[in-house]
């Protein structure tokens, strides 16, 4: 906040064209830090001012060196088809997950990169316990998922019940084009019926990468509170998939907002949406 390099786009008569750029992305190099920014000109500008400062920092002193403006190519176009399930399984856990698993051939028509699942499917229309449902993973329900996504080419987002050792958490996994488990989210934010339930909470945030771009994943009550899409967004995460048994889709709007980022749901109580950076829903139904 303090050591700021930013791009002032002008135009022939040395007026601000637009806003200016920030440049944000650093590496360590050595003692130095080395900040650069790739960024499209304005069509309007014809010429642009680089400034270098520090600020609000009277016993500071900054050096910048390497300093360079250089031409470069315009990244490729990242056409991405996202989809979301809405279905609100009332059956056994061995029908909801065929529930879920037909709802992907469905979706599969449209192509989609990706697609975001429910929470804890083989739950959601079941009175077991969390216990009772829990798997390993890679475990059986990963390995039908898998089928699925190696069959049309996909990336799924779904969540299950995982039993690590003695250990039971509420788990969003990541299964990849090749049917493989990618990557996998324990639910930090546990509400009270999964701590009563004997649920224990995840302790990280991660983000995974796709051959789309970053992704994040946050479970339901998760998106109560800031903090895990914000590290999510800090890590590079691009969109966010949030299976969600309830919640409130002002608070998954917010989410996408404040962070600059996509969020994807898939709910039962709540709203499954597709949401831009604006916080505008591109897409929103529920399954009554």
């Amino acid at each position: 906040r303090q050591v700021v390099a930013r791009l002032d786009w002008q135009d022939g008569q040395g007026r601000r064209v637009g806003q200016p750029d920030y440049a944000y992305e650093t590496v360590a190099e050595g003692e130095w830090t080395r900040l650069t920014l790739g960024v499209p000109a304005p069509a309007e500008a014809s010429s642009v001012r680089i400034e270098l400062s520090l600020c609000w920092a009277p016993q500071g002193t900054v050096w910048w060196d390497d300093i360079a403006l250089e031409e470069a190519q315009p990244p490729p176009p990242r056409w991405v088809r996202v989809g979301t399930v809405s279905l609100h399984p009332r059956g056994s856990a061995e029908s909801d997950l065929g529930a879920f698993l037909g709802a992907l051939d469905e979706i599969a028509k449209d192509k989609p990169d990706i697609v975001c699942l429910g929470e804890e499917m083989l739950l959601a229309g079941s009175s077991r316990s969390y216990s009772d449902a829990a798997e390993e993973i890679p475990g059986p329900s990963t390995r039908l998922l898998g089928e699925k996504a190696r069959r049309y080419g996909m990336y799924i987002v779904a969540g299950l019940t995982e039993r690590d050792g003695k250990v039971d958490y509420n788990t969003a996994v990541l299964i990849d084009r090749h049917g493989n488990v990618a990557g996998k989210y324990r639910k930090v934010y546990l509400p009270r019926e999964e701590v009563e339930g004997g649920l224990t909470p995840g302790g990280a945030c991660p983000v995974f990468d796709t051959d789309f771009g970053r992704i994040g994943m946050m479970i339901c009550w998760d998106a109560e509170y800031g903090d895990p899409a914000r590290i999510m967004a800090l890590r590079g995460a691009e969109i966010i998939l949030v299976p969600a048994a309830g919640g409130y889709l002002t608070l998954l709007k917010a989410r996408a907002l404040e962070n600059h980022l996509y969020v994807v749901s898939s709910g039962y109580d709540v709203e499954s949406a597709i949401i831009d950076p604006t916080g505008e829903v591109l897409f929103s139904t529920m399954d009554s």
